[in-house]
């Protein structure tokens, strides 16, 4: 391990932190000394947990399950940028498929999963283990009646037990790896048929029954053992909660299942209300984080309602805020801003469709819940997900009558430090600007929160032309994991050269930025946003940088102004992340950027060094990551002046927005990003 990186991580942790940490360790040596010993317990009942859903709808396209199945049992795996990749069936579960690395089988603990040189890249090594694709093969035997789709669920299995022993190997490092792994065992196990399923018929399938439940027992006493607790409390805690809450309801059949499952509920009940504001945000400031909490939440909430334990009314009033927050922030195509980290890890997948969209699945299964017509507006439609998960009340769903006229549901989310300026929403004229006026992140790590501070995305008639680039990596590549999460890759402002926040690791920042808003006006034609950070107060010679936003509806124009309060020299840079759609153009005094129907005129400060970047490395600036270990060149202008005291820059942006049909939308986008003619 990395001295530097362990020093600092130490850095963030509290007194009661380091002392929890030592007892883990201790705990873990005492686990190595003794786990050969350690056996799980018979179960003691053939009491029966309650499924999430007891009535599956019936009329689902079974054809396109049984591809998606007869992938799998062809070996051929999505993950991540890999698309079919080649991994047999069953897969090398030890081996790295993206480097062929293969991962010690030593004691899992003791593994540094950090190491690339020791495991490859970890995130395609965990991905498969978490065995997403025994809920797709479940579903086409429920669908089909074929053996070999349950067959397929138990080789895979059984392989699994086979290859990754407890407690050896790294898939015996991550509690939150052992809880997406029972969240989605729970489902294959209800869409076999429980306890009584056919694949457990005869002696052979008795005993491959026993073993998996062995599985299910020491993967609970894992993640009971190995809680994420006091800096890194954020999502992996409440996924952690939610793996072992719904193992528990699921396989009750231990002495320990009652007591783990009240605890599990208590502190995810907790935790759901400390991790996401009253207003709605999940404050990593990460919003596919924010999709992945509330789609835990929804989870573990519908499991509990199946067995008569709900959660409060609080509980779930912070859930549907949640969506709201979704809604708000979602344009009139159905976008949602990349604001922090995202790695496309979706649980539970209950829809194999490609064009599957996680937002939009939320949306509509709190549009039945709470029959919301709004929430059912922004979903669009009624995805399989939602239809697996709540069986005949999903049908609800269709009765429900929108006026898009009362949405957004909010422009202001104060505690998380987001706003929405913009007019005309959900129509083809739609301009909606998002403001990152928020924190770094959440707890002393901010793990997943990225130096953005004053940043904004905007979208007009529905096309994200100016965004937020994304995330790309996160274990490995370093550089580029450096580049996506820094100051430089957000529509903000840079000084010397330098982030905002000081990162001190993948997942760690040892200095947070404060932003602080001092002005918001929603109403009337002029809409005004104000607000400044002390990220540069670190500074031999103290910055700080405070940000206006003012958008004119009357004429779709947005006045940016940039004030840098100095008292001596420093490079200042502005950077404006552009599609990659867009077209740019020298016109006169402007830069003229057309992106699919949509036209910028920017004016910039007078005096600033205006120049173009589209996939370039040096510097590493023009890319956009859409998904996960994949990216694509995009446009960036960056603007740059060398000041010598307190200075304003003010940019000037007008927006023209044509509409079209959505057929000449998809072919524009089909034929890819044009290159700039900006020199």
């Amino acid at each position: 391990m990395n001295l530097g990186w362990a020093l600092r991580r130490l850095g963030a942790m509290s007194g009661s932190e380091i002392r929890y940490r030592v007892g883990q360790q201790m705990h873990a040596s005492i686990e190595r000394l003794g786990w050969r010993k350690s056996q799980p317990e018979a179960p003691l009942a053939a009491q029966l947990g309650a499924g999430w859903c007891e009535d599956f709808p019936r009329d689902f396209g079974a054809a396109r399950y049984r591809r998606a199945a007869d992938d799998i049992l062809a070996g051929r795996f999505n993950i991540f940028a890999m698309r079919a990749a080649q991994l047999g069936f069953p897969p090398d579960w030890n081996r790295d498929p993206k480097t062929g690395v293969r991962a010690p089988l030593s004691f899992g603990k003791s593994i540094n999963y950090r190491d690339e040189r020791l495991v490859g890249d970890i995130k395609y090594l965990w991905e498969p283990s978490r065995h997403r694709e025994l809920i797709t093969l479940a579903q086409a035997w429920r669908l089909t009646g074929r053996t070999q789709y349950a067959q397929g669920c138990r080789v895979l299995l059984e392989s699994w037990f086979e290859q990754c022993p407890h407690p050896l190997g790294v898939h015996w490092t991550s509690s939150l790896e052992h809880a997406m792994r029972l969240i989605h065992w729970s489902f294959a196990w209800r869409l076999l048929g429980g306890y009584n399923a056919e694949v457990f018929r005869g002696e052979p399938g008795a005993r491959f029954r026993a073993r998996w439940l062995d599985n299910v027992y020491l993967h609970s006493q894992f993640i009971a053992n190995h809680f994420s607790r006091f800096s890194s409390a954020n999502n992996h805690l409440l996924g952690e909660l939610t793996g072992l809450f719904i193992a528990q309801v699921t396989w009750p059949f231990w002495r320990m299942s009652e007591k783990l499952r009240d605890q599990a509920q208590a502190e995810l009940e907790r935790e759901a209300l400390l991790q996401n504001g009253a207003d709605g945000v999940n404050r990593e400031q990460a919003t596919w984080y924010h999709h992945e909490v509330a789609d835990l939440m929804m989870l573990a909430g519908l499991a509990a309602r199946a067995c008569g334990r709900d959660f409060s009314a609080a509980y779930w009033s912070r859930w549907r805020a949640m969506l709201e927050y979704i809604a708000s922030v979602m344009d009139v195509s159905g976008r949602v801003p990349n604001i922090g980290d995202a790695d496309d890890a979706v649980i539970a997948p209950l829809d194999p469709s490609p064009h599957f969209d996680p937002y939009k699945s939320l949306l509509a299964a709190g549009a039945v819940l709470f029959d919301d017509a709004r929430l059912k507006f922004k979903a669009g439609a009624l995805d399989d997900k939602t239809r697996w998960l709540l069986g005949a009340r999903a049908e609800r769903f269709h009765a429900l009558r929108a006026d898009p006229a009362e949405l957004p549901f909010h422009r202001q989310f104060a505690e998380a430090g987001n706003y929405i300026l913009g007019h005309r929403f959900e129509t083809p004229e739609e301009i909606r600007l998002v403001a990152d006026a928020g924190s770094l992140g959440f707890l002393s790590i901010a793990a997943h929160g990225h130096a953005d501070a004053l940043s904004f995305t905007l979208s007009a008639g529905g096309r994200d032309v100016l965004i937020d680039p994304g995330t790309y990596a996160y274990h490995t590549q370093r550089r580029w994991r450096d580049y996506y999460r820094g100051t430089s890759a957000h529509n903000t402002v840079r000084i010397d050269q330098q982030d905002q926040s000081v990162s001190g690791g993948t997942f760690l920042w040892r200095t947070h930025a404060r932003t602080q808003v001092l002005a918001f006006e929603s109403s009337g034609a002029e809409q005004r946003l104000v607000a400044e950070h002390d990220g540069y107060q670190r500074l031999q010679d103290p910055v700080r940088c405070r940000r206006e936003w003012i958008f004119d509806s009357r004429v779709n124009r947005l006045t940016i102004t940039d004030e840098i309060a100095c008292t001596q020299a420093h490079e200042v840079e502005q950077f404006w992340h552009l599609s990659e759609f867009s077209v740019i153009e020298r016109e006169a005094d402007a830069v003229v950027v057309t992106d699919r129907g949509v036209r910028l005129v920017i004016r910039f400060a007078p005096g600033m060094q205006i120049d173009m970047h589209r996939g370039e490395e040096s510097p590493t600036l023009g890319w956009v990551s859409r998904a996960f270990d994949q990216h694509t060149p995009a446009s960036t202008i960056r603007c740059s002046a060398r000041i010598s005291g307190a200075t304003r820059f003010v940019t000037v942006i007008d927006v023209e927005v044509q509409t079209e049909t959505r057929t000449e939308r998809a072919a524009a986008e089909a034929h890819g990003g044009a290159l700039s003619t900006l020199s």
